[in-house]
Order: structure tokens, then sequence, then C-alpha cells
């Protein structure tokens, strides 16, 4: 039996250190500002390693655009930067800041937006967003861009 107390024990220390090296983030939403479910208007990171992923588009892995609409363009710029952040040991939970670009962009296409990146990010700890329309991006085929800041364990 008291190897058995011994052994809970250095499991919960275990799981304690691990907690303690983990990154610590924060969700704020002040009062004073509008605030939308879907980002946070602050987002604080301390203890980890900061990931930064370039912006991400509809392309497949040579390079070449892959032509669709909005919503299928957004869905595969998630998809490949899903991709980005696992390289790094990151997921989507991990992001603390995006940004978003989006060609042409108006109320229509941020609703459009929105509904995808819903299927990827948490309603509970959504990361801090900015979204900007564009006139253009570098192939003209393509509509939407995103990139990310995530915070992982060191």
């Amino acid at each position: 039996m008291p190897r058995l107390i011994a052994v809970l024990l250095l499991m919960c220390l275990a799981g304690a250190v691990r907690a303690a090296n983990a990154p610590r983030i924060e969700y704020l939403a002040p009062e004073g500002l509008f605030n939308v479910p879907s980002f946070s208007q602050v987002t604080t990171a301390s203890g980890g390693k900061m990931v930064f992923v370039s912006g991400q588009v509809a392309w497949d892995r040579t390079g070449k655009p892959v032509p669709g609409d909005l919503e299928s363009q957004t869905r595969l710029t998630y998809e490949n930067l899903k991709l980005a952040l696992a390289a790094a040991g990151a997921t989507f939970e991990d992001v603390v800041k995006m940004t978003v670009f989006v060609k042409n962009l108006d109320t229509e296409k941020w609703k459009t937006i929105s509904k995808v990146r819903a299927e990827y990010l948490s309603t509970q700890r959504p990361p801090a967003s900015t979204m900007i329309g564009v006139q253009g991006m570098v192939y003209e085929e393509m509509l939407i861009e995103v990139e990310a800041i995530a915070v992982v364990k060191e």
C-alpha cells in the first residue's frame, strides 16, 4: 500500500510539473468593448514557445492555386493552416492571434468565412483576430489568406 501511495504522489507531482510548464493563455473580454463570440478582443500568452505561421491560402502542396468559391477556398486555407500549425506541434487551440485577408471583403463574405472558421476554432477560447479587405492576392483566383500566431508548451 505505501508503494501505491508513493506512485500516486509521483503521478500527481508529474501532472503538476506538466501544468506548470504549460503556456498560460488568457482570453479577455474587456468591459466597455463590444465582445463578439467568434474572437477575443484581447489575448495574452506567457510561458511557451511562440509559433508564427505565414499566410496560408487555397493552394495544393505544389503551390498551384486551387480554384473554387470562397467557402471551399476558406476550408482549404484552414486545412493548410492546420498542417502548418501541426509542423510546430500546435493546434487551433494554441492560436492566440489570427489575421484574415479577404479579396473584396463585404458582409456576405464575412458570414461565409465565419461559418467555416467556426468549424476549426473554439468558441470557448477564440483567438484575437483581425479581418482585412484587400484589392487582390498574389494569384487572381485566390480569395482568402490567413496567418496565425500560436503559443505552445516548450
